[in-house]
């Protein structure tokens, strides 16, 4: 007989609160930035190589508490008149007794509308996922229903989403894990990974001051039984080369996040704690860490903007 390990059991048998992180997939604090960890049809979207990092350690001061480690990079392309994007990303999260790895490979094709850009991606990668015996504490040593030994197993994910933009707003779909990969861990275990669905969108407000702007995103994601969705808002300060920020997110029902970040020539650099509003102790919130850099890109026809370099002997 085979028995599925549910993530919410091993939640359960260590003591986890219940909902802080119930579904499959990490939702980052910074999820603006990093937009192409959840969907893959924001690969491309500016004129630059972007390159993003995250670690993020929740529930602080449990054992054995989630640490996410994300690490991913993307750009846009011309081929002949058509602008294209193109990304990867590879994450390791472990959850309790649980290590979860993925790396996959983006692709987006970017069409012009309504005076806007439509991008359509799909994502393509693999899946490993161990489980570790380690720590885990049975009343029955012998219980069928855990492994006796560390297993791990490996599997092929798809992904697919829509993403708009129009001058200061954008609007964004996806769905992860559209095959609903079953992952075998040993001969006698699987773990079914269930899909996930995102809506997204975004606006950002120019204040009366020049320097100052305000950017509000807002983010919402299902798996068919547990939600969560967040709204932010960041105060923005621009001078010259250099930006600085602060905001809140929110979350019903959940947590209340503070955000800080600085930009300065390309990088960008930014931290973020997460309250739970559940009744947990707030020192056990989350913390994360936010890096990345941007480079401009010269898409222009060959032919433009060349430079003759003279060597002096």
């Amino acid at each position: 007989m085979v028995y599925r390990l549910k993530i919410a059991m091993i939640l359960v048998a260590m003591a986890f609160p219940v909902g802080a992180r119930a579904q499959y997939d990490v939702l980052f604090s910074h999820y603006f930035d990093m937009e192409t960890s959840f969907n893959p049809a924001a690969a491309g979207k500016e004129t630059k190589l972007n390159i993003t990092g995250a670690y993020a350690m929740d529930m602080a001061g449990f054992e054995h508490n989630p640490q996410t480690a994300y690490v991913a990079a993307d750009m846009p392309f011309l081929i002949g008149r058509s602008k294209h994007g193109v990304g990867v990303q590879f994450l390791n999260d472990k959850l309790g007794l649980f290590n979860h790895m993925r790396i996959s490979a983006q692709y987006a094709y970017k069409h012009k509308l309504f005076g806007g850009e439509l991008s359509i991606g799909v994502q393509g990668g693999l899946l490993s996922e161990k489980f570790s015996r380690d720590g885990l504490d049975l009343e029955e040593s012998a219980d069928p229903a855990f492994p006796t030994s560390d297993v791990n197993g490996s599997g092929v994910d798809v992904s697919a989403g829509l993403y708009y933009t129009l001058k200061s707003f954008y609007v964004g779909v996806s769905a992860l894990h559209l095959t609903a990969p079953t992952v075998h861990l040993g001969e006698a275990n699987e773990l079914k990974i269930d899909r996930s669905y995102y809506a997204t969108a975004g606006y950002t407000f120019q204040l009366r001051n020049p320097l100052l702007c305000l950017k509000t995103s807002a983010i919402g994601r299902t798996d068919g039984v547990m939600y969560r969705a967040d709204v932010t808002a960041r105060l923005v300060y621009t001078s010259e080369k250099r930006s600085f920020y602060g905001g809140l997110s929110y979350s019903p029902t959940n947590s209340v996040t503070a955000l800080l970040g600085m930009q300065l020539r390309g990088v960008n650099v930014g931290y973020s704690y997460e309250y739970y509003t559940n009744g947990i102790n707030p020192g056990n919130g989350s913390h994360e860490l936010f890096v990345g850099y941007r480079m401009n890109l010269n898409l222009g026809k060959k032919g433009k903007n060349l430079h003759k370099a003279v060597r002096i002997l």
